[in-house]
């Protein structure tokens, strides 16, 4: 099973910018489906973004044009690259890897978006 490790997130400013990493335990290159999730209290986690092989990536609405994910398959790393932060980015941030075997899932990361 593969181990997921996020990490970047912290306190930004609105407006501001963080960039959070998930370094997997083993190449990332069989997996078909790469994606950050997140959950804010009282709320269900949501998607908001993904990469999809064959596919391209997408992202939740909210969100187009401000965050970015990437992958480096030699360092075995997803990214996500989030600018203009806003308030309501405010969750735990997670990440997710899926094949046809299954899917993992990172611990999460916390990020907060507070003047």
């Amino acid at each position: 099973q593969v181990q997921l490790l996020e990490s970047g997130g912290g306190l930004a400013q609105p407006g501001g910018s963080l960039r959070l990493s998930c370094a997997a335990s083993e190449s990332i290159f069989r997996f078909t489906v790469m994606g950050w999730y997140r959950q804010a209290p009282g709320q269900a986690r949501e998607l908001v973004a993904a990469i999809r092989s064959g596919v391209g990536t997408n992202y939740l609405d909210s969100v187009k044009g401000r965050f970015t994910i990437s992958r480096d398959n030699a360092k075995n790393t997803i990214i996500l690259q989030m600018n203009n932060l806003k308030p309501e980015d405010t969750a735990v941030y997670y990440c997710n890897v899926a094949d046809a075997r299954g899917n993992a899932w990172g611990q999460g990361t916390q990020v907060t978006v507070s003047p």
